[in-house]
């Protein structure tokens, strides 16, 4: 998760096999402060995330599923800015040890990028 200006909030680790809704559920409902809005792709387009935005009066900016029944309006102007959640994973792989995974335990893997974050930060 990250802020309006592709900082770093909170990250969780997760195994491989976990979808990301679930993950990005928790994440939503464990928000102590409450955005205007909330942009992400459309694996987060659940019903569950939906209800969560909506019962926090939160807008989501999250484009319809195509299998969804019933399309959703977008506003692509400002999905447009999700490119900076793309940008904050691209500012992380340019660390060659994390982006190739050097660290073998989920401990100090989460605390190079703990590291990495706060060093974004304070750019």
């Amino acid at each position: 998760m990250v802020d309006a200006l592709g900082y770093p909030l909170r990250f969780e680790l997760t195994p491989g096999q976990d979808h990301d809704s679930v993950t990005g559920y928790r994440l939503l409902h464990e928000l102590d402060f409450c955005p205007g809005e909330v942009l992400a792709d459309r694996a987060y387009d659940t019903n569950a995330i939906l209800e969560l935005l909506q019962s926090r009066a939160i807008t989501p900016v999250i484009p319809s599923k195509r299998n969804r029944r019933v399309k959703r309006p977008l506003d692509s102007e400002t999905y447009k800015e999700r490119h900076l959640i793309e940008c904050f994973f691209n500012k992380v792989k340019n660390y060659r040890r994390l982006a190739t995974r050097y660290e073998k335990t989920a401990n100090m893997f989460m605390a190079f990028l703990t590291l990495l974050s706060i060093r974004l930060w304070l750019k």
